[in-house]
């Protein structure tokens, strides 16, 4: 390993991996926020839905979780547009993300409030909360402590296969590492550097986490 070289090349490189490691960030936040969002709607169906509902949110689950994420990424990129429906490939990797994490968040919402004792949620009608009070002021705040355990390997997750849409063009950190590496031959230095990126990335996420729910826990 020739260090000098390689801060050389790393502060002559500076612009191109910090545009890769912002891409990088902003496919993991969108795709973790949209699908948070998209699978607490999912575990709702499938834990209050009717039997269709159930039925229908259940292949979905069971269908992504089931696809590689690789797959998913390339169905998104090339199938809508055989359709009809022309994404970019930056577009395209946070649809197949989000849906990828939705799958999984909606499980997890799914057995957080399976977990809730059903006499929590006849109390709340009882006393006249609507079902959208219910869920925000009974049911979120005691299966949140169940949820972010999970949650936060999911987010990792979706960080780490944030890498997959190099396949598609979309220039995130790790290809424009590759591109860098391309160059200056540097393959061993610039992948272990790149490597603690995103072990640095998955660690901020797993503190944040923590600090989250020690702020939550019950005493």
């Amino acid at each position: 390993m020739n260090f000098s070289l390689f801060l050389t090349e790393l502060w002559n490189a500076r612009m191109n991996l910090l545009a890769g490691l912002g891409d990088t960030v902003l496919i993991s936040v969108a795709s973790v926020l949209l699908g948070t969002f998209l699978g607490v709607f999912v575990g709702l169906a499938m834990t209050y839905g009717n039997k269709p509902t159930r039925f229908g949110v259940r292949v979905y689950i069971d269908f992504l979780r089931g696809t590689p994420v690789f797959v998913l990424i390339l169905a998104c990129f090339y199938i809508l547009s055989v359709v009809g429906l022309d994404l970019s490939a930056f577009q395209a990797g946070v649809l197949a993300l989000t849906m990828f994490c939705s799958s999984h968040v909606g499980e997890i919402v799914r057995g957080a409030l399976k977990a809730i004792p059903a006499g929590q949620t006849e109390a709340a009608k009882s006393i006249g909360l609507t079902f959208g009070q219910t869920f925000a002021y009974v049911l979120l705040p005691q299966a949140l402590r169940q949820i972010l355990p999970t949650w936060v390997n999911t987010a990792t997750e979706i960080v780490k296969a944030s890498t997959l849409l190099s396949i598609i063009g979309v220039v995130e950190l790790l290809l424009a590492t590759q591109q860098v590496i391309s160059r200056t031959y540097l393959s061993l230095e610039f992948y272990l550097f790149v490597g603690f990126v995103y072990f640095i990335l998955n660690f901020l996420i797993e503190q944040a986490g923590r600090a989250v729910e020690r702020r939550i826990s019950i005493p």
